[in-house]
């Protein structure tokens, strides 16, 4: 029997919009997902925590305040940190120029603000680790 992907999505920081990544959570469940929505505000190190304990398979990180050049890098090697087994997708708003950066810091993917849900939850799945459960 294999189990529903699971996937922590966050909202990292001073970025208070989540109308987004509330729809992407909800494209996500009706895909047969388990999603774990953190609420807005938090911290990398809340982020990871929760991403420990709930075991998932995937992080999923929106972010529209212009932060991800820091925090990204910081969830990242705060997953490394953790080993915890999980692939960390970056969405929102973010410049072309920055995608490089931002994978070679550890994001498995990093998805725009354009793309429609479908595609998101292709790439979630597409991110995860092939693990046996």
């Amino acid at each position: 029997m294999t189990l529903p992907l699971r996937v922590l999505v966050a909202k990292v920081g001073l970025d208070g919009h989540d109308r987004g990544v509330k729809v992407v959570a909800r494209a996500r469940r009706d895909a047969g997902m388990d999603v774990i929505y953190t609420g807005l505000h938090r911290t990398p190190e809340e982020v990871v925590a929760a991403a420990v304990q709930e075991d998932v398979d995937v992080v999923g990180v929106s972010i529209l305040s212009g932060a991800h050049m820091t925090l990204i890098p910081r969830l990242a090697a705060l997953l490394r940190e953790a080993d915890a087994d999980a692939a960390l997708v970056v969405g929102g708003v973010i410049p072309d120029e920055d995608i490089p950066a931002l994978k070679a810091a550890g994001a498995a993917d990093v998805v725009l603000q354009d793309a429609p849900p479908d595609e998101v939850v292709r790439r979630v799945r597409d991110a995860a680790p092939q693990r046996a459960r």
